[in-house]
């Protein structure tokens, strides 16, 4: 079967031949893929930016960690009622057998795997994960929008570590998909939104159609003056991944305001810690979801689909996958979902 890989610790990712996982462990399951998104991290891989050194040792690896599709084939521990279960996956893997896993503390295991990075993902017909990182989809969720199930979780986890309420102002920077979910999520908590980003035309033009009215373009508007009339923020929440965004907005969160981080930085951030300090201010980290949150999530997007939709700005074929590379590199798309089509 075709699929997408990163073959070497250099820049670019490629296409190569590769068969289908026969033998699976006993807890292991074959999902056929259906639909992919393609994630800001594989655009990381395939540039190759500082931090994913880690997967050297898994390389040939396929990428793919945002998927859905339906089970196949189960290993001898599962019972075969499963297979033709429509499924997403959590792509987080944990070995079970470091001290961490063993006291029931998996979110610390010291062997943990990343499906699409340690291990193959699902930029390819099938793939292999653990039944347990499973979560079962409705029949009513159609299968591009289910695979926005881990970005959305990953902006469920931001929201809740922002702590966002009902009735407070909220600053999201960066339009991506990430901060789109954001802002999707945080509004639906009852927040007011308002996003900004740079040179970010049509991904700040479909949170326009998703009915968000404060979207600031920092190359056409001067973006302390416009910051400063809607200061103060209860809440920033940076999903740019720009270094130099995280002192620049600083100024505009209240006092004991929380700022979270969950872009991925090429390097460190210079910030006034005495400011921080006077302010009484917190700033949080943000990375992945509990599993416990997974099933919620899920129950939002089948809730949302038309709105969930008109966030995939591309869907492509597994074969085109370098043409949505390209699109979401130069930050055309909102997201690019691949569908696998036949192995």
């Amino acid at each position: 079967m075709l699929a997408l890989q990163k073959v070497r610790p250099a820049k670019g990712v490629e296409f190569r031949e590769i068969g289908v996982p026969e033998a699976l462990a006993p807890r292991d399951v074959l999902v056929r893929v259906h639909s992919a998104g393609i994630c800001g991290t594989d655009l990381h891989i395939a540039e190759w930016t500082p931090g994913y050194e880690s997967m050297e040792r898994a390389m040939p690896v396929t990428l793919g960690h945002e998927f859905a599709g339906t089970i196949e084939r189960v290993g001898e521990a599962l019972s075969e009622t499963i297979i033709g279960t429509r499924v997403t996956a959590r792509p987080s893997t944990t070995c079970g057998r470091c001290d961490a896993c063993l006291r029931g503390d998996e979110d610390n295991c010291t062997a943990r795997k990343g499906i699409g990075i340690g291990r193959n993902g699902a930029f390819a017909g099938f793939v292999c994960v653990p039944y347990d990182n499973c979560h079962t989809l409705p029949d009513s969720l159609d299968m591009d929008v289910a695979a926005l199930t881990e970005p959305m979780t990953v902006c469920a986890e931001a929201v809740a570590t922002a702590e966002v309420q009902s009735g407070q102002t909220i600053l999201v920077i960066g339009p991506g998909f990430i901060g789109q979910g954001i802002a999707i999520m945080a509004r639906a908590k009852g927040a007011k939104v308002v996003v900004i980003g740079r040179d970010d035309g049509p991904r700040l033009d479909a949170l326009r159609a998703a009915g968000f009215e404060q979207l600031i373009d920092t190359a056409k508007t001067d973006m302390a003056s416009a910051l400063a009339d809607l200061a103060p923020f209860d809440a920033i929440i940076e999903a740019a991944g720009v270094p130099a965004l995280v002192s620049a907005t600083l100024p505009y969160l209240k006092k004991r305001g929380i700022f979270t981080v969950v872009g991925i930085h090429p390097r460190p951030a210079e910030i006034d810690l005495t400011s921080v300090v006077r302010m009484h201010q917190q700033i949080r980290g943000s990375y992945r979801a509990p599993a416990a949150d997974w099933d919620g999530v899920i129950a939002f997007l089948d809730a949302n689909q038309p709105l969930m939709r008109q966030l995939i700005s591309h869907t492509l074929t597994l074969s085109d996958a370098l043409t949505g590379f390209q699109a979401a590199q130069d930050r055309i798309a909102s997201k690019v979902v691949l569908r696998m089509g036949e192995p």
